[in-house]
């Protein structure tokens, strides 16, 4: 799991890199010396969660709709963010063969050099969906953050949110490298942002920031985000991977609280792309290894050039480029409904934690569920009763997480059953009888006083 919430002082991961130790003897680095042993020293908490317990670095024998088997343990799977059911949906898997007999696997070119017109259909059909000016699709989120973030940036200032995601901030710190500088703003506050702004000479100015947040499942105002940016004549760069699919422009007459057609945050709050660069990935919602930057053509022309990944790195396969056409027709016939289906699990999820008085930072009622211990040294413990109760989910340890953040995150799909979801909720019952949740009432006290 990767987290974007670790702060520089909880743990500076860069002072701790190999580089960070180059006035170390070449002998020490060879036999595994000092730096190794800072590093393991660090993560001690989360290796030895890794190496011993059954719900990390966990090998899946067998799948069998939302049922994952583990060894001899048969689980429910709330780990995964296949969030419409995708990846298993008949009719996107009928799709695939087609597309390989007429392309093969894996055309290997960079796009540069040759673009399957499987990539333009994608781009219309994406820049058709989103509503934006124009659509870039390359392999991954990742890719597209470690490229595009200094392209942006160049030598001006990034204000960058102090809990994006992990890849992000990586995004960021290749583009200090080449000569930006970075600047941190408060999570979820765009007062702090705007002071920042608002004292910065600096007149090249980026923002980088989460969409829906990986942890929280919460959106951040993107409309007051969006205001500040442009007043300052600052770019927003938004990262919506857990979003698109999911959320999307609110029509009058819709009553799913998500949205419809899954067009991502910049329509889900009605705002335009002016001055804004949404990017997202087809690997959550849509099950397909690809992502794409939302941007305006004079953008993307300038990142087929710029951009590294479009130049040099080989293309997705043909089976991830069929299952996001096909998906775009599985979206447009049946993706409401899937919304509307995956609404109703995570609000069941959401109104018992409610009613056990159990805390968790979700107050938008997405897919995201993160439920933190009482006490971060029982993470084990917990992570066990569940995997013992037949529930599988993504465990937050210490240093991913904060240890008052340290518990599990639930991650509901629109193909998850209602017995699976049974199975669920008795476990958290038990958990809040056994007192190793959070409570709401408890935390709210605190933050009152």
């Amino acid at each position: 799991m990767l987290r974007e919430g670790v702060t520089d002082t909880d743990l500076d991961m860069s002072s701790l890199a190999p580089s960070a130790q180059s006035s170390r003897s070449t002998s020490t680095a060879r036999s595994g010396g000092r730096w190794i042993d800072h590093w393991l020293e660090t993560m001690h908490d989360i290796e030895t969660l890794r190496a011993a317990h059954p719900m990390m670095d966990a090998v899946i024998e067998e799948i069998d709709g939302r049922m994952i088997r583990v060894g001899d343990q048969w689980l429910a799977d709330f780990a995964s963010c296949n969030y419409l059911g995708f990846d298993l949906d008949p009719e996107i898997i009928a799709a695939i063969p087609g597309y390989l007999e007429e392309w093969g696997t894996h055309p290997s070119w960079s796009r540069l050099l040759g673009s399957p017109v499987l990539y333009e259909q994608i781009e219309a059909r994406l820049t058709e969906l989103l509503g934006s000016e124009d659509s870039l699709v390359l392999p991954t989120i990742t890719h597209i953050h470690s490229s595009v973030i200094p392209v942006l940036a160049a030598s001006g200032t990034i204000f960058l949110d102090a809990r994006a995601h992990k890849t992000v901030y990586d995004g960021c710190q290749v583009a200090r490298s080449r000569g930006a500088a970075i600047r941190r703003f408060r999570f979820e506050d765009p007062q702090h942002l705007d002071e920042l702004l608002s004292a910065e000479r600096d007149s090249a100015r980026l923002i980088c920031m989460d969409g829906i947040n990986s942890m929280t499942g919460n959106a951040p105002d993107l409309r007051a985000f969006a205001e500040v940016a442009r007043r300052h004549e600052a770019l927003l760069y938004v990262d919506d991977a857990h979003g698109f699919g999911v959320i999307g422009e609110r029509p009058g007459d819709r009553t799913c609280p998500y949205g419809s057609r899954g067009n991502s945050i910049v329509r889900h709050f009605g705002e335009s792309y002016d001055d804004i660069i949404l990017v997202s990935g087809f690997s959550k919602a849509y099950s397909s290894l690809l992502a794409f930057i939302a941007c305006p053509t004079e953008v993307k022309n300038l990142l087929k050039i710029a951009a590294p990944p479009y130049l040099y790195s080989g293309p997705s396969p043909v089976a991830s480029l069929a299952t996001v056409l096909a998906g775009f027709d599985v979206n447009d016939r049946r993706g409401d409904e899937l919304r509307s289906e995956l609404h109703r699990h995570s609000a069941r999820v959401l109104d018992v934690l409610e009613e056990l008085d159990v805390y968790t930072p979700n107050h938008s009622q997405f897919p995201i569920v993160e439920i933190p211990l009482r006490d971060h040294t029982h993470i084990d413990a917990v992570g066990r009763m569940l995997f013992a109760r037949g529930v599988y989910v993504t465990l937050a340890a210490y240093p991913l997480v904060p240890k008052a953040e340290v518990g599990f995150r639930v991650q509901l799909t629109a193909i998850n059953t209602d017995a699976e979801v049974d199975v669920l909720i008795a476990a958290l019952r038990d958990l809040a009888e056994r007192g190793e949740l959070q409570s709401r009432s408890a935390k709210t006290e605190l933050e009152l006083v």
